[in-house]
């Protein structure tokens, strides 16, 4: 796959509320040579805003995509050791974090999450993640492994499509698109790219429906991708070890772009701001007193200046919180089911994986 140049990377990325995460991580990266992990590397900007604003600073990105880690590689090089990139994907954040600590407790400063599909992928016609130009069914963030959207269409049954599509894309007519993909399937003219798959799914929704909403395929090609990726059930781990990656005074995060995503975090954060305390109690127990601190009030959103700088920040939900008592003593809780894992004929991609590039770990 060909790297681009890392002047590349900054034109074709602006990151979402760029300035508004940066204020929402400084009062934890206030000390003498703090470490942020950026879960999301994507094309290096919100780690770029990140260095450049605190001198300090070391950032450790983390991300799926081998082209988003030549990229934001090249584009962070000018920092030096003070940026280091893994391969992986972001529920490995606590081995990461262990890695990183400049602390000995496996706890970092901070950590940042900017979820969904990356600008570089979205903008790559041949990555598929596209309804509006053609090209193949893959959809893997990780093209080196895993299953892609072609495959999962090309073999899942009707009542396990139709489970995707509602799961995973709240889409409504999730059972009229399931039911005319298997019978293009059987017919001997399966899908055989984006624009096939766009085009069926405009003629299975009724006309009505298509007059407000957007494409008509946004939510399929929304669910493909997430069952493709895992994405949620790597996220449901993945936020409860960030939060117990976290110093007493460390914050988290989280920038979400649909309802899914946002729905796990704010879940998150909820169990750790709410006391354990039997009601009717004068008093709280230390051992059942909250985590963690909400800092933002509820979700925000991106204000108009954003909107009309970057458009892609319409959907954001940007939420944060500080731990207030170390994870040794008040560990977030792993669900005890992850999410539904998609396509239950395969793993996510690239979760058992971590490679470090050659750049050397500072000392402190």
């Amino acid at each position: 796959m060909p790297r681009r140049h890392e002047s590349d990377a900054a034109q074709r990325h602006t990151p979402v509320l760029l300035q508004r995460c940066l204020d929402l991580l400084a009062p934890a990266l206030e000390s003498d040579h703090p470490v942020l992990i950026d879960c999301t590397l994507g094309m290096g900007g919100h780690s770029e805003g990140a260095l450049t604003r605190f001198e300090t600073l070391t950032v450790i990105g983390i991300d799926r995509d081998p082209e988003a880690i030549a990229l934001a590689s090249a584009r962070l090089a000018p920092f030096g050791d003070r940026f280091r990139a893994v391969h992986t994907t972001y529920d490995h954040v606590d081995e990461v974090a262990r890695d990183a600590s400049p602390y000995g407790d496996g706890t970092v400063d901070a950590i940042l999450m900017d979820l969904g599909v990356s600008s570089l992928q979205l903008d790559d016609a041949g990555r598929g993640f596209s309804y509006s130009r053609p090209a193949p069914l893959d959809m893997r963030m990780d093209q080196s492994v895993g299953t892609t959207a072609q495959q999962l269409l090309d073999t899942a049954d009707e009542r396990e499509i139709t489970r995707i599509l509602r799961t995973y894309g709240e889409e409504r007519f999730a059972p009229r698109i399931a039911a005319a993909l298997v019978r293009r399937r059987e017919a001997g003219r399966p899908v055989r790219e984006t624009a096939d798959l766009a085009e069926l799914v405009r003629e299975s929704v009724p006309a009505a429906a298509r007059r407000t909403g957007g494409h008509p395929a946004k939510r399929t090609f929304q669910a493909l991708r997430i069952a493709v990726n895992a994405e949620l059930e790597v996220l449901e781990r993945a936020v409860p070890r960030a939060l117990n990656s976290i110093r007493v005074g460390g914050r988290l995060v989280v920038e979400s772009y649909q309802s899914l995503e946002d729905r796990i975090v704010k879940q998150a954060i909820a169990v750790g701001t709410t006391t354990r305390a039997p009601e009717g109690l004068p008093f709280v127990p230390d051992d059942a007193a909250p985590y963690l601190a909400a800092v933002t009030h509820g979700a925000e959103k991106a204000d108009d200046d954003e909107l009309a700088s970057n458009p892609r920040s319409a959907p954001v939900r940007l939420r944060a919180a500080i731990r207030l008592r170390p994870a040794a003593d008040a560990p977030a809780p792993e669900p005890e089911r992850a999410a539904d894992p998609g396509p239950r004929r395969s793993r996510p991609t690239g979760t058992d994986r971590t490679s470090k590039t050659t750049r050397g770990r500072r000392k402190r």
